[in-house]
């Protein structure tokens, strides 16, 4: 029986271990990257939101914007179907929500849209910052609030660098 052949279970368990070890390296660096990757697409996809709704007022709102993410897709075409899916739509793990206010006599028409992680924490965290957008066009993170006054800014947070 001298002449068989393979590996033996010392040899075996060090090729687990070493697989282990660079597992444990490579898998927070991936999950690093998915976060980033989701961050950047939620930032993309409020800018999104910004130019189609400066685009809804002026083509199809007459003068107001769109109420919900809803309205930006069907029949208008501005935004893609899986951000305008409905009311609140959920993408690249990120959820999406729209608030908007009509014009009157005394106060302009203002909006704002805001996103949040899907999974704020944790081994499966889909991002780890909030995003927001109004009227203004400013994009900020942080704990972003609503909009409180005429001029459509949004409250909280801080303006994005990047």
């Amino acid at each position: 029986m001298k002449n068989q052949k393979g590996f033996s279970l010392i040899e075996l368990l060090i090729v687990v271990v070493i697989i282990g070890i660079i597992a444990a390296i490579a898998i927070p660096n991936l999950l690093a990257a998915r976060r980033a990757a989701n961050e950047g697409s939620a930032i993309s996809a409020m800018r999104t939101l910004h130019g189609a709704q400066m685009t809804y007022q002026s083509t199809y709102g007459a003068g107001n914007y769109a109420p919900a993410l809803n309205n930006l897709n069907t029949n208008t075409g501005l935004i893609d179907s899986v951000l305008g899916a409905g009311a609140t739509s959920t993408k690249s793990g990120y959820n999406f929500s729209l608030s908007a206010a009509a014009f009157t006599s005394t106060t302009p028409a203002v909006f704002a849209a805001s996103c949040t992680p899907s999974a704020g924490t944790g081994v499966t965290a889909t991002g780890t910052r909030d995003f927001g957008i109004s009227t203004d066009g400013v994009l900020k993170s942080g704990a972003v609030g609503a909009v409180t006054n005429a001029a459509g800014v949004l409250t909280g947070g801080s303006p994005l660098s990047n």
